[in-house]
């Protein structure tokens, strides 16, 4: 099967979690095709929260409503990809960039599924270069810290995030105890979050491998 193919069948295996009341749905290509997925059921929801502009704007396309999640009370499921995960379901997110709206999400929600290809399980994290969204003025002092601590930040060139902030992807670290370094990085003054998704990890991982989806829960 092809990484496409693979995602596809994931992102379907999905719909089982978003039956009913307003979904919380994250970003990326994954993503994409749950949206395109959820559009097959949207009689039965009342609609979503997206973690990002170009989500909301692919929901809207298929004529699912969008809420803003200020407007909403409980969310019951929310939906979303990473670009590592560990078998803990810790996970690093934001290769797109909307890690901070995808966190405030999956906060709220009461059940966090991940969902991605096998190519994306590891060990330990840390190969897939960690990002933090930084408040602008900030970007030279939180690079240093980064430095400090052994990373190898890299500014993402010509890009904003839907919050108007700057992206610092951190290359060559090793995630040993994510939920202590998630904590540590997010308390360096100027980073709005960071990439690393364990002091609130997924519920559900649906993991899509050459022989079907497997489906991992948080122990």
């Amino acid at each position: 099967m092809t990484q496409d193919e693979l995602k596809r069948q994931v992102a379907e295996a999905a719909l089982k979690y978003a039956q009913e009341g307003v979904i919380g749905v994250g970003s990326g290509s994954t993503v994409n095709l749950f949206i395109d997925a959820l559009a097959s059921i949207k009689g039965r929801i009342e609609g979503a929260v997206a973690a990002s502009e170009a989500s909301a704007e692919r929901l809207k396309k298929h004529g699912i409503r969008v809420f803003d999640l200020n407007s909403v009370n409980e969310l019951p499921v929310y939906v979303d990809g990473a670009d590592e995960v560990t078998e803990h379901l810790h996970m690093i997110k934001g290769g797109g960039g909307a890690l901070t709206r995808e966190k405030i999400i999956a906060a709220v929600a009461k059940k966090f599924v991940c969902i991605c290809d096998a190519s994306k399980l590891v060990p330990v994290m840390g190969k897939f270069p960690l990002p933090l969204e930084v408040i602008p003025m900030a970007r030279s002092y939180v690079g240093r810290e980064m430095l400090k601590r052994g990373a190898q930040p890299v500014l993402r060139e010509n890009y904003k995030t839907d919050n108007g902030n700057l992206i610092l992807d951190c290359h060559g670290l090793v995630l040993l105890d994510p939920p202590i370094i998630e904590a540590e990085f997010n308390n360096i003054a100027g980073v709005v979050t960071n990439g690393i998704f364990a002091r609130r990890p997924a519920d559900v991982l649906l993991l899509g491998e050459a022989t079907g989806v497997r489906t991992l829960r948080k122990a």
